[in-house]
């Protein structure tokens, strides 16, 4: 078998593709880990942010649909206690309200109805991160133009 060239497939420096369409304190910019723009071919969009503190505006993620399959991962960052969320997360999906305590996943049809996600309790940092199966790009990769859908009604207010 020839060898290959597994660099091609090695994301050493994450982009930051993600520009808010408005500020949220608590939050940094997100990090994309995987797109076509970094790998051509994947097909995937990932991307990570940092909660560092209680979001503001909260809920800043809200209902959207998109046509590709997702899943929506919050982590914990504590050693001590890994499955420790540091906050909790009210995630509707499907018009149904998902407790999020514990670090956890989200499986998200295509087509299914998700958002918003409010933060009920900040206790510690804690990583969302996002794999949107079949976006390849940012483009793609926007979920239902929440975010402009959120900046406009801020312009509004």
């Amino acid at each position: 078998m020839p060898a290959s060239d597994s660099k091609k497939y090695f994301v050493s420096s994450p982009a930051y593709e993600v520009v808010p369409a408005f500020e949220v304190i608590g939050r940094i910019p997100a990090m994309t880990l995987m797109s076509n723009n970094l790998i051509p071919g994947s097909n995937m969009y990932v991307e990570t942010g940092w909660i560092l503190g209680m979001p503001d505006p909260n809920p800043h993620i809200l209902e959207h649909v998109h046509d590709y399959d997702e899943i929506v991962i919050h982590l914990g960052t504590d050693p001590n206690d890994p499955e420790d969320l540091g906050g909790e997360i009210e995630f509707m999906l499907d018009g149904q309200p998902l407790t999020i305590n514990k670090s956890s996943s989200i499986f998200v049809p295509k087509g299914m109805k998700h958002g918003p996600l409010t933060w009920k309790r900040f206790t510690k940092p804690h990583l969302e991160l996002t794999v949107m199966i079949g976006a390849g790009s940012l483009a793609e990769a926007d979920p239902g133009g929440h975010q402009e859908k959120m900046g406009s009604e801020r312009e509004r207010d």
